[in-house]
């Protein structure tokens, strides 16, 4: 089972963030992928992407619907799309396997593959060696990183997004699903950069209001010679510490990158803001990592 030396803990503690090469096997990355095309052949694409816009307050009721549609995500499986992927008319112009950017946020909850491999005895003996007591799971994302135009992740911290007091609570799980390269669009890291804090935070504006999220701070100007690439093979799990600074490029090759992604956060001691645009719902309480 996966469980964490001291020497590599003591790494995920130094840098904010740990490749474990060969955690999952190819017929497990397979398998993730088989099942995301039977979900993807069969997707509703919501209705603030298939309509055609004229006057001002038509466009105001898209972005309610787009804003509503990812604020009400947590406990479903939805889809979103790459930018300039519909005409006018909400037809696509790609074919609709290439036109999706990530499906969130709660596959983990309800798929079973996805639900597999999230619980999976693997993921618990690590969450384990990591001293995690009470892990559960808050979100999950598979992301597609299309060839072309998958496009880039600024610098950022999970902690913005996933905000907990005390802070340190919130741990990304990120598994390349396909080769992550240099071109392709890997995960790049400033080693180090979880010990200070957040500086910028999403919240959730009052209901009913556009946009539904809003920033307090803002992203410091990073040094880009800071960031270290860590390209992986299918199959490799990257720990990500809430905190830890992070991006990806743009995908300019002809291969996706695709990736499953969730988040797990201790919940023995810890508050999750009620600010933050992903909270647990009476059908969808985040469930408890161990089984």
């Amino acid at each position: 089972m996966t469980c964490l030396s001291p020497s590599q803990l003591q790494k995920f503690q130094q840098d904010g963030f740990l490749v474990l090469e060969g955690f999952l096997s190819a017929e497990e990355c397979v398998a993730m992928q088989q099942r995301i095309g039977e979900i993807v052949a069969e997707m509703d694409v919501p209705l603030h992407c298939r309509t055609e816009f004229s006057t001002q307050e038509e466009e105001q009721l898209r972005a309610q619907g787009s804003t509503d549609y990812f604020l009400s995500s947590g406990d479903k499986i939805r889809f979103f799309f790459e930018k300039g992927v519909f005409d006018e008319k909400g037809n696509f112009l790609v074919p609709p396997e290439k036109s999706v950017n990530k499906i969130g946020h709660a596959l983990h909850a309800h798929d079973p593959v996805f639900k597999s491999i999230t619980h999976s005895p693997k993921v618990q003996t690590l969450a384990r060696s990591l001293g995690l007591q009470m892990p559960v799971v808050v979100q999950s994302m598979y992301i597609f990183k299309q060839p072309h135009f998958g496009g880039e992740v600024s610098p950022h911290q999970d902690a913005s997004f996933l905000y907990t007091e005390p802070l340190g609570r919130v741990l990304g799980v990120w598994i390349a699903v396909e080769d992550a390269t240099l071109e392709n669009g890997c995960l790049w890291f400033i080693p180090g950069s979880h010990t200070s804090g957040v500086s910028r935070r999403m919240v959730r504006a009052p209901v009913g209001s556009v946009p539904g999220t809003s920033f307090l701070g803002s992203e410091p100007a990073r040094d880009n010679s800071l960031f270290v690439p860590t390209p992986v093979q299918r199959g490799a799990l990257v720990l990500i510490h809430g905190e830890v600074v992070h991006k990806s490029k743009q995908n300019l090759s002809d291969h996706s990158r695709q990736a499953y992604t969730f988040h797990l956060m201790e919940a023995s001691g810890t508050t999750w803001s009620p600010e933050n645009w992903l909270q647990p719902t009476a059908e969808l309480p985040f469930p408890p990592l161990y089984t």
